[in-house]
């Protein structure tokens, strides 16, 4: 930007050209703002470079060499949770401890989709899948709250079939936020046994039932004296078991491998981590 701002102040270059300079300049670190400002600039270097002349045209023509690099850029890694929880959870740990404006989006398929259905940290109790064949027995791996840990790194879990507006608040938040951002969304995959052309509605239940959080933690919100964390899950209005699991196919195969008393003391066992983790958040957000 020391181009910009010696542009600014040169005579020889429009006063239209020095206006959308100085936007440029007013919102350099913001992403979605300084987009537009940079396609401004770049609207008007055409013209600027056939009317400016000596040191001004000599600004001018750096400012379009380097106008690939106007703006705030936007960085951003994208991967399942096999990556997150389980063999890439070292690295990306190691990205948010940096503390780089970095954003991070976790697709939670809740196995390890890709490379055939593996049971992951990420698959809950409860649930059928390789390496889990009589069903997963203990909790699933607490990625977001593991995050919010550090103070510093912006959290978000979502799940766009449950609440497309939290979901884009969220997502809009983690770009804005001066640090690194991880957001978690909740992704229905072929290996739950569903009908995929439904996995929007099956994000809702989720929601509803208790089973998948939605919620932000933003570490701003406490320089303005407020709860960093904001708790935007409702009361359950679907049941865990009924109207969730056994919808389901990997968690309604049990029925085919184990006893019934066996399943049912499972699922008994998933539901008591459900209201767990519930209980935990909303203690989290200070909600009585």
């Amino acid at each position: 930007f020391t181009h910009i701002n010696t542009a600014i102040e040169t005579d020889g270059i429009s006063g239209e050209f020095k206006t959308v300079l100085k936007d440029l300049i007013s919102t350099k670190d913001d992403s979605w703002k300084s987009l537009s400002d940079t396609r401004k600039v770049e609207a008007l270097l055409d013209k600027e470079l056939k009317t400016a002349k000596g040191t001004a045209l000599d600004l001018v023509n750096s400012i379009n060499e380097l106008k690939d690099h106007l703006g705030k850029k936007s960085f951003w890694a994208f991967g399942g949770d096999g990556w997150a929880y389980d063999i890439g959870y070292g690295g990306l740990d190691h990205v948010l401890a940096m503390g780089r404006d970095m954003n991070i989006l976790v697709l939670d398929t809740e196995v390890y989709s890709n490379t055939g259905g593996q049971s992951s940290k990420s698959t809950p109790i409860g649930a059928t899948a390789k390496f889990a064949t009589s069903g997963k027995r203990i909790s699933k791996k607490d990625l977001g709250l593991m995050a919010m840990s550090y103070g510093y790194v912006y959290v978000a879990s979502i799940a766009m079939g449950a609440n497309r507006n939290q979901a884009i608040k969220a997502i809009v938040e983690a770009e804005n936020y001066p640090g690194p951002s991880i957001i978690i969304a909740y992704s229905p995959c072929i290996n739950h046994g569903i009908n995929m052309r439904y996995s929007q509605e099956q994000e809702r239940k989720a929601v509803e039932c208790g089973y998948w959080p939605l919620y932000r933690y933003n570490p701003l919100l406490a320089n303005e004296g407020k709860n960093p964390f904001v708790w935007e899950s409702k009361a359950p209005t679907m049941d865990y078991i009924k109207d969730y699991v056994k919808t389901e196919g990997r968690f309604k195969a049990l029925s085919n491998i184990l006893p019934a008393n066996e399943v049912d003391q499972v699922f008994a066992d998933a539901a008591k981590e459900v209201e767990r983790k519930r209980k935990f958040y909303e203690k989290l957000a200070k909600i009585d």
